[in-house]
């Protein structure tokens, strides 16, 4: 890793990030879902929203999300690309109101991973190969790293990664 970017991996720079006030302060890796537009997979949409670029006019559904400020980390394509958007060392905008273990505001110790798909698709055998490497690699940076759901820090708020992530196939477990 070298300034917070992981070596290898296709990096595009989101906007969507700010500093944390301590950037080795790095304690636990939240996975999420997305897709775009909902349920279809492989297109532009999620680079798009995570670089302020998405276009309102090419699906209607953009029109109700362009003006969104978020972004993750990390982003897993079906076929198991990897897609760095932030540097571990800046926080992504990807937890909203959030809490873990009693501390509020996940976005300022947690790293952020989307898996591209939704709450009714089973996630690839790619995506959760390059999930367990992509968690390895981690480790070796912030050795005491946990991991959890979207939906375990903003329960009743969201569902992802949802009931088709089968977290038994993640090398370090939840």
């Amino acid at each position: 890793m070298h300034n917070g970017v992981l070596s290898g991996v296709r990096f595009i720079a989101s906007p969507n990030c700010d500093w944390r006030a301590n950037p080795a302060d790095v304690r636990l890796l939240v996975v999420h879902n997305i897709s775009l537009p909902p349920g279809q997979f492989g297109g532009e949409g999620v680079i798009e929203l995570f670089t302020h670029r998405l276009d309102p006019a090419d699906h209607a559904y953009y029109a109700s999300i362009h003006g969104l400020r978020v972004s993750a980390h990390f982003f897993i394509r079906r076929d198991g690309e990897l897609i760095q958007f932030v540097p571990c060392g800046k926080r992504a905008w990807h937890a909203g109101v959030s809490s873990w273990r009693g501390w509020e505001r996940c976005n300022d110790f947690s790293l952020g991973v989307e898996l591209e798909g939704d709450d009714h698709t089973s996630f690839t055998d790619a995506q959760y190969s390059q999930l367990n490497a992509l968690i390895a690699q981690l480790k070796t940076a912030y050795p005491a790293l946990a991991i959890a759901g979207h939906s375990d820090i903003a329960p009743g708020r969201k569902t992802d990664p949802g009931a088709c992530f089968d977290w038994s196939r993640l090398i370090s477990g939840k």
